[in-house]
C-alpha cells in the first residue's frame, strides 16, 4: 500500500463508539498508526463492543486495554502516550481529568500532544454534561427542523447518523490535522475541544447565515434546497422504487422538462403558485416507467436525476464498483466478509483483503515495551490485571 499521507502518526482512541471511532478511522484510513484503548474486561461490567465489521473492523489498528481507575494502570497509559502524536476521547467533560488522562495530565508528559475531546455538546456551556445522542444533536441544531414533515407532522429522521459522521468524526479529524498541521511551526501540540451539536450548528450555515442576515426563519418547504420547489424532490416510479431529482439550474430542469414531455413547465421552475401542478405532474409521469427505465434515460442527459438506492443497491452500484467503494476483509473466527474501503484521497487499496482481528486480541505488552517498559514491569502488570 502507498503511504499515507499521516504515515508515521501516533494515534491513542479512547472512544468505542461515535464521532471519536469515526474519527480515528478516518486517520487510519489516511495512513496514521491507531491504537484502540479500551477498558480491562471485568466480571459483570457493562462494556460496549462493537460487532466485528463495524467501523470497517478496525483495520489497520492494533488495541491496548488497561484499568485506568488503578493508578498502575493509569501510569501505563501515560506511558504510552508519551509517544503518541494524538489522543481521542470521548468521555463527558471532565471525566477524563479525574481519571487522570486529561489533557493537562497527558501534556505534562508530552507537549507535543494533540489531545481531541468529542462530546456531544462541548466541554463547556449549560448543556455540556447532557447525555445526548444523535438526534438529540440534529435537534439542537436546527437540522431537524428543517427537514422534511411525516404524515402527522413531526420531523422525519434521517436514514443516517448523520451527526456523529459529518458534524462529529469528520469535524474532529479536520481539527486534528490542522493541529498537527499547526504543531509542525509551533513544536507544541493542543486541546481539541469537539462539539457534535457545534457540528451541526455548522452544517446548517446555509440557513443559519441567511437568518442571521436578513431575519428570515427557515424551515421545511421555506427554500430550494427543503422542499419548495418541485425540481428539488424524489418521486415513486411504476415499481414502487424512487426516483432523486435535483435540476436546481433552469438548464438542466429544462431538460427534463423536455425528456418528460413537460415543456410547459420549463419557463415555470419557480413559480410558487405552479407548484402542487407541477409536482403532480411530475409524479404522474415517473409513475409510468420503472426507476432503472428512467434512471437509463435520464441520468446521462443533463437531467440531475438519479435512483434512491437501497444499501444493498448502493454497495452493489456499477458507479461504486468502478470506484473500488468496497473492499474484502477476513476476521479469524467469522471467516470473510466484505466492508466499505478507504475513500479519502491519497490513499491506496490493499492488493488483498484487510486482515480484521478479533476484539479480545491485544498488543498492550509490545506497545508498553516500545515505550521503554522492561519486560518484566509489562509482566507485572499483566498479573496485577491492570492491563491486558
Amino acid at each position: 500500500m502507498a503511504v499515507g499521507a499521516l504515515d508515521g502518526v501516533r494515534v491513542l482512541d479512547l472512544a468505542t463508539v461515535g464521532p471519536g471511532a469515526r474519527a480515528s478511522r478516518i486517520l487510519a484510513d489516511y495512513g496514521a498508526d491507531v491504537v484502540k484503548v479500551g477498558a480491562v474486561p471485568r466480571a459483570g461490567a457493562v462494556q460496549i463492543v462493537p460487532p466485528h465489521y463495524a467501523y470497517s473492523g478496525d483495520r489497520g489498528m492494533r488495541r491496548a486495554r488497561f484499568d485506568l481507575k488503578a493508578d498502575p494502570g493509569r501510569e501505563a497509559f501515560l506511558r504510552l502516550s508519551e509517544r503518541a502524536d494524538v489522543v481521542i476521547e470521548s468521555f463527558r467533560p471532565g471525566v477524563a481529568g479525574k481519571l487522570g488522562i486529561g489533557y493537562e495530565a497527558v501534556d505534562a508528559r508530552n507537549p507535543r500532544v494533540v489531545y481531541c475531546s468529542t462530546s456531544g455538546y462541548g466541554q463547556t456551556g449549560p448543556r455540556a454534561a447532557w447525555a445526548g445522542h444523535d438526534v438529540n444533536y440534529l435537534g439542537a441544531g436546527g437540522f431537524l427542523h428543517c427537514s422534511g414533515r411525516r404524515a402527522d407532522g413531526r420531523p422525519a429522521l434521517p436514514g443516517a447518523t448523520v451527526a456523529d459522521i459529518a458534524a462529529g468524526g469528520m469535524q474532529a479529524a479536520m481539527a486534528v490535522m490542522a493541529a498537527l498541521l499547526r504543531r509542525e511551526h509551533t513544536g507544541r501540540g493542543e486541546h481539541l475541544d469537539v462539539s457534535i451539536a457545534d457540528g451541526v450548528l455548522a452544517m446548517m450555515s446555509l440557513y443559519a447565515d441567511e437568518y442571521l442576515a436578513t431575519g428570515v426563519e427557515p424551515g421545511p418547504g421555506h427554500y430550494i434546497l427543503t422542499g419548495r420547489y418541485a425540481c428539488y424532490d424524489v418521486y415513486a416510479c411504476a415499481d414502487g422504487r424512487f426516483v432523486a431529482v435535483g435540476a436546481i439550474e433552469p438548464r438542466f430542469w429544462r431538460n427534463l422538462c423536455e425528456r418528460l414531455g413537460l415543456e410547459r413547465y420549463a419557463d415555470r421552475q419557480t413559480d410558487d403558485a405552479a407548484q402542487d401542478e407541477i409536482r403532480a405532474a411530475l409524479a404522474e409521469a415517473f409513475a409510468r416507467r420503472t426507476r432503472d427505465e428512467w434512471v437509463a434515460e435520464l441520468g446521462p442527459a443533463d437531467t440531475c436525476v438519479g435512483p434512491v438506492n437501497t444499501v444493498a443497491e448502493a454497495v452493489a452500484d456499477p458507479q461504486y464498483t468502478a470506484r473500488g467503494a468496497v473492499a474484502g476483509a477476513r476476521h479469524a473466527t467469522e471467516g470473510e466478509f466484505r466492508q466499505l474501503a478507504p475513500i479519502w484521497a491519497g490513499t491506496t487499496p490493499p492488493d488483498g483483503p484487510y486482515d480484521v482481528r478479533d476484539a479480545s486480541a491485544t498488543d498492550t505488552a509490545s506497545l508498553l515495551i516500545e515505550a521503554g517498559c522492561a519486560a518484566a514491569e509489562v509482566g507485572a502488570l499483566d498479573e496485577e490485571g491492570v492491563i491486558a
